[in-house]
């Protein structure tokens, strides 16, 4: 029995052990290390451009996209080399300022969120003149006494507007916030219901009115109002009649407004400041109509009987921001003896690029040859045609995966300026065959030179009116770097 037992015991002994159960590594052990991540950076000449630390984030960071990329499925990761590349576009884009040159492709002429108008060559100049050196800005050459930093400007302006004085602050609202604040403090400021504007950024006239320590008195109603109801708003201790353009909306039908003589006339007899805030920055008829614009002009608004006007510098003058203030000698004198107007000063770089602007502006039938601004709203349709066939035709070669248009479209002044009035314009509509148009937007935000333009029905428009013939070559090469995949760029 015994032998039985063991020969059992030998027989177990002998059966062949189980094999144990193979287990397939997870995708995300195939991970590279952070430094083999760094050693591509350095590589690829990152070392010499920024810190250690850097580097080590850029790297973590790419890895760590790449890990939740991956998660669960059973792909592979990306090589070293990719997560080099990958990390790259993490210091590319750290390393970018936010504030970069953009081409402007939204056919928004004057686009807040852009800066506005570009300015001129001339201009351009004069302000690196001045940066890199000191300069005259309140010293009086002739006297060497301290000047007014307002006489850079002032005599230009003077001419343009038929002003008795000028002066210049850092922009429209705070030009009417001084103003308010000098001539109507704890007083009324008279303003019709209908101007009763919003700016971008949801500043509204009524808070700059009481920011300025004075008290609003509407008149009339949104669509109708009448000198009568001026008239019938002044009090006993009444600050100021104020009179705004409208410059970013329009009221259309059954409307009424009162004149600026009519204003004028009523301001005369009660001894008051009639103000006028023009907005867009025309200067006189001669420039509105080579610029083919209807929006008020400071000249004419003076002539009419306008004690102050106020207007930006950034907009259809084409120059640098500011807010220039023309009219009274009187009351300019007193806005310039205001406290505030420290507060609101201009810089040197400022004054040098608005008087190159206003001497541009005196030849004002040679505004689309030296003003940015006019050229693009006088380029003919034809040409933007001709541009945009060219165009199409380079990024349905260059990107297969485009289709590439050329439309006929519409654009706006914009910035506060001939609210309602279109451009004719020429687009190149772009659609992506493999990218959404929210991709595709994305990727030209981001790409280098920044391109922005219009989504519209799935596509985006490309609209010439606002790019610079000099930058259609600089617009091909971005599109079609954004619309490549990955792989390819």
């Amino acid at each position: 029995m015994d032998h039985e037992l063991n020969k059992k015991n030998t027989s177990l002994n002998t059966n062949t052990p189980q094999s144990p159960i193979s287990e397939t590594p997870h995708p995300l052990r195939a991970l590279p290390a952070v430094h083999a991540v760094m050693d591509q950076l350095v590589s690829l000449g990152w070392r010499d451009r920024t810190s250690r630390e850097a580097l080590v984030q850029a790297a973590r960071r790419a890895i760590e996209q790449e890990r939740q990329s991956v998660g669960a499925s059973v792909r592979q990761p990306k090589s070293t080399n990719e997560l080099a590349l990958d990390a790259q576009r993490v210091l590319e884009s750290a390393s970018r300022s936010p504030l970069a040159p953009v081409i402007n492709a939204t056919g928004v002429l004057l686009h807040t969120g852009l800066g506005r108008a570009p300015m001129a060559r001339r201009a351009i100049d004069a302000m690196s003149e001045v940066a890199g050196a000191y300069a005259s800005v309140e010293l009086d050459l002739a006297t060497g006494k301290r000047g007014n930093r307002a006489v850079a400007t002032r005599s230009l302006l003077c001419d343009l507007t038929g002003a008795e004085s000028a002066t210049v602050v850092n922009n429209g609202a705070a030009a009417l916030t001084l103003v308010v604040t000098t001539l109507a403090k704890e007083r009324d400021v008279i303003v019709s219901r209908g101007e009763l504007i919003e700016i971008g950024g949801s500043f509204r006239l009524p808070d700059i009115i009481e920011s300025g320590g004075a008290h609003l008195c509407e008149v009339g109603t949104t669509n109708r109002t009448r000198p009568g109801d001026y008239e019938n708003a002044i009090n006993d201790d009444p600050g100021m009649i104020l009179k705004i353009h409208p410059s970013n909306y329009k009221i259309a039908g059954f409307t009424e407004s009162a004149s600026v003589e009519s204003l004028a006339s009523i301001a005369r007899v009660h001894n008051l400041p009639l103000v006028h805030d023009i907005g867009s920055g025309v200067l006189n008829d001669t420039i509105g109509r080579v610029l083919g614009v209807r929006d008020p002009n400071a000249k004419s608004s003076i002539e009419a009987g306008a004690d102050l006007v106020l207007f930006s510098g950034d907009k259809l003058l084409g120059g640098p921001q500011a807010g220039v203030i023309v009219g009274r000698e009187r009351l300019i004198n007193q806005i310039e003896r205001s406290p505030m107007m420290r507060a609101f000063r201009v810089d040197k770089m400022t004054l040098a690029a608005l008087r190159a602007t206003l001497e541009i502006c005196s030849d004002g039938e040679r505004l689309t040859e030296r003003l940015p601004v006019a050229q693009l709203l006088k380029v003919p349709m034809d040409r933007l045609a001709m541009r945009g066939k060219r165009i199409a035709t380079a990024l349905r070669k260059r990107a297969p995966s485009l289709e590439a248009r050329v439309i006929e479209t519409s654009g706006l002044v914009g910035g506060g300026s001939a609210p309602g009035a279109s451009t004719p314009s020429v687009g190149v509509e772009i659609h992506s065959k493999e990218l959404s148009e929210t991709v595709l937007s994305a990727r030209l935000r981001h790409g280098s030179p920044t391109v922005i333009g219009r989504i519209n029905q799935g596509a985006i428009t490309l609209d010439l009116r606002t790019i610079f013939e000099k930058d259609d070559d600089q617009l091909i090469d971005a599109v079609t770097t954004a619309a490549a995949k990955p792989s390819d760029r």
